[in-house]
């Protein structure tokens, strides 16, 4: 006769084991759901010494297969063919109802059970069901067949119990995943992907409520879209507008830039917050300059493709140093945004480029900020600009983004 304690110590040994590879698994990076569920199946089998397994989750008002271990082809196919309703008729649904373990020794002798068809092509005769619990809601079942008219254990039965609260565990860390994954989708529709990242980590809260950094400021805006608007249907104006804004957006994005909003026809957005860039100046320029050069030009060349007329100018406006940026609005609505004078005196540059010849005014700051030398600036002057108590010296680009007068 072997040592009880002997055979108590080691069949704990095993337990723990298994929940060991089953907590590596749901720890793992990238977390993977299917990967976790078949690390659960595979331990409670084993450890319930079961022919086969199956994971049995929520959808909708029916409970669907979505794992098993050790099911043939046609068990499987059969399961995932007949998603299951709560009911006394199986094991699976009875236990949805009792939300409690459902165990019968033989299924033959049952009298309520009516899953045949399923029970003449997996051949079992004792089942296991447990359900996988979740603030007294059933989001699954877990079950396990055995082909003997052999009973489970109540040590098994509570076996499965803590392999079932480990699997609803991981299904509602997927769920809350795919939910921050989706918000985040959501969120970089309206904001840059950084911004959107930010609001959904948990360094993020604290960044944007609020912080100073030396960043770029670029304003750009359309010369001549408020006429254009004036004479023209609602769906072409929003349908020219969104093909500028998705242009000049994705130059923004390309370069790592936030999106911090857009006002009608005019952009605003910065280089180097919520996160930092080194480099923002640079990036900012790069932008620019992309626009002018290829986003511009191929907005307008679709402009007179679709009969809209030659297209537009633009001007633009880069400042650079220190703001402070972080969200501000209400409870019902916050939108992230920089603060100061650096902010101020990019948007009249924007403003003063009207006229000038020139698309585009650098200030000084930008120019200063840089890390690469290239491209070379052209030397616009100096400017007095409103707010500002000494002039400012104005750089822009260089031919082909100057060509065109704005």
């Amino acid at each position: 006769m072997p040592d009880e304690r002997a055979v108590s110590v080691a069949q704990a040994d095993e337990r723990l084991a298994a929940v060991a590879d089953v907590l590596r698994v749901l720890g793992g990076a990238p977390f993977d759901l299917d990967a976790v569920l078949q690390a659960i199946l595979r331990a409670a089998a084993r450890l319930c010494q079961a022919d086969r397994g199956f994971i049995y989750l929520l959808d909708g008002d029916v409970y669907r297969h979505v794992a098993d271990v050790g099911a043939p082809p046609e068990v499987v196919a059969f399961n995932v063919a007949h998603p299951i309703r709560p009911g006394r008729g199986t094991v699976t649904g009875r236990t949805v109802l009792e939300r409690g373990p459902v165990h019968l020794p033989d299924v033959l002798a049952d009298p309520e059970y009516e899953h045949h068809e399923a029970q003449r092509l997996g051949g079992f005769r004792a089942i296991l069901g447990v359900p996988m619990l979740r603030r007294d809601v059933v989001i699954g079942v877990l079950d396990f067949w055995r082909t003997e008219p052999r009973p489970f254990s109540r040590q098994q039965v509570e076996l499965v119990r803590s392999f079932a609260d480990q699997a609803a565990l991981a299904v509602t860390l997927a769920q809350l995943q795919a939910t921050v994954e989706r918000q985040r989708s959501e969120l970089a529709r309206y904001v840059s992907p950084q911004v959107a990242a930010l609001i959904t980590s948990d360094a993020g809260e604290a960044l944007l409520a609020g912080h100073r950094r030396e960043i770029t400021v670029l304003f750009c805006d359309l010369r001549g879209f408020t006429s254009f608007a004036e004479d023209r249907e609602p769906t072409e104006v929003v349908e020219t507008l969104n093909r500028y804004l998705s242009e000049m957006t994705d130059a923004i994005m390309d370069h790592g830039g936030t999106l911090v909003s857009y006002m009608g026809d005019g952009i605003m957005a910065v280089f180097g917050a919520p996160i930092e860039q080194a480099d923002h100046a640079d990036r900012a320029i790069a932008a620019a300059r992309e626009m002018l050069d290829v986003r511009l030009p191929a907005f307008c060349e679709w402009m007179r493709e679709s009969g809209r007329g030659d297209g537009f100018a633009m001007g633009i406006g880069l400042n650079s140093g220190e703001v402070m940026s972080g969200q501000v609005g209400s409870e019902r609505r916050m939108e992230y945004t920089t603060i100061g004078d650096t902010t101020n005196t990019a948007s009249r540059l924007e403003g003063m480029t009207k006229g000038s010849g020139y698309p585009i005014f650098i200030a000084d700051s930008t120019r200063e900020a840089r890390l690469q030398p290239e491209p070379e600036l052209v030397p616009v002057g100096e400017f007095e600009v409103r707010g500002r108590e000494h002039p400012l010296q104005v750089w822009s680009l260089p031919q082909p983004a100057a060509v065109r007068p704005s």
